[in-house]
């Protein structure tokens, strides 16, 4: 009788205990971009309420980071606010023998940000490109108020960072009085408090400043960071989103890319303030 008794319990606590691994059998790691760590948390949350069996983290740090971490094999997915460049999928590939995956999976108008007490409406990227490489140091060269300049910058493991060096900057330095901070949310909140700052994100951070209309040229339209001018790419800041992924190394990971791309999964895209892809 006691030997059937301990059998009985030997046998509800294996199948509590598979039970309890079943009901959380897929996990997925997502790490990256600072810039989509807001979105990514919410597509995850959406998605683990319908897909209970699925357990999804996502971390920020910086889309250098994300990558560094999909090339050691560390993440499922890097969440990246620019491309891979050629000699990182080629370390990917090589560490980790299958062939990496880009998907753009939402859009951003990338802004560039001034206190909400400047009065500057609009700015060229040519004016944008002096102010960053120090050329211009005082708002009244842009034809705001006479007072200096406060460059903020994000961190240079940023693919924001790296983006607005390459597209603004035309891969010029920056200028070494930009004070580097580590997240678009921290720029925002810097130039939020001081009156003569100017900082760049991404455009669902925009809260509490002045995002300013852009002008590819000193004599072109202003032109402001909406979901048509950014899909259009009149705006002259709009860029992809992107995912990167070993595909077939992780079923939860494709199957989670997968719903990101449907309709719902866009979606979600315009709840946190960024632009679903032009299909």
């Amino acid at each position: 009788m006691k030997r059937s008794i301990v059998l009985n319990l030997l046998a509800i606590v294996a199948a509590t205990t598979l039970l309890a691994t079943s009901a959380v059998a897929d996990s997925v790691t997502i790490k990256g971009s600072d810039t989509m760590v807001l979105l990514g948390q919410k597509w995850a949350e959406v998605y683990m309420k319908k897909n209970p069996n699925v357990q999804i983290q996502v971390t920020g740090g910086g889309s250098g980071t994300g990558i560094a971490a999909l090339i050691n094999g560390t993440t499922d997915i890097a969440e990246a606010s620019r491309p891979m460049k050629p000699t990182e999928v080629t370390s990917a590939e090589s560490k980790q023998g299958a062939k990496v995956k880009e998907t753009p999976v939402a859009l951003d108008a990338l802004s560039i940000y001034v206190n909400a007490a400047n009065p500057l409406t609009e700015i060229s990227l040519p004016q944008a490109r002096k102010i960053y490489t120090g050329v211009v140091t005082n708002w009244k060269e842009v034809g705001g108020p006479d007072a200096p300049i406060t460059l903020y910058s994000r961190e240079n493991n940023s693919g924001t960072y790296v983006f607005f060096k390459e597209h603004v900057l035309q891969n010029d330095d920056y200028d070494p009085s930009a004070q580097t901070l580590p997240g678009t949310a921290s720029v925002v909140n810097a130039v939020s408090k001081d009156p003569n700052g100017i900082g760049y994100g991404g455009i669902a951070y925009a809260e509490g400043i002045k995002a300013l209309k852009i002008k590819k040229d000193d004599n072109a339209p202003a032109v402001d960071g909406t979901l048509e001018n950014a899909q259009s790419g009149k705006y002259g800041l709009s860029r992809e989103l992107y995912f990167y992924v070993f595909p077939n190394k992780n079923a939860a990971a494709d199957q989670f890319v997968s719903w990101v791309l449907s309709p719902e999964g866009q979606s979600v895209v315009m709840e946190v303030g960024y632009y679903p892809l032009k299909h």
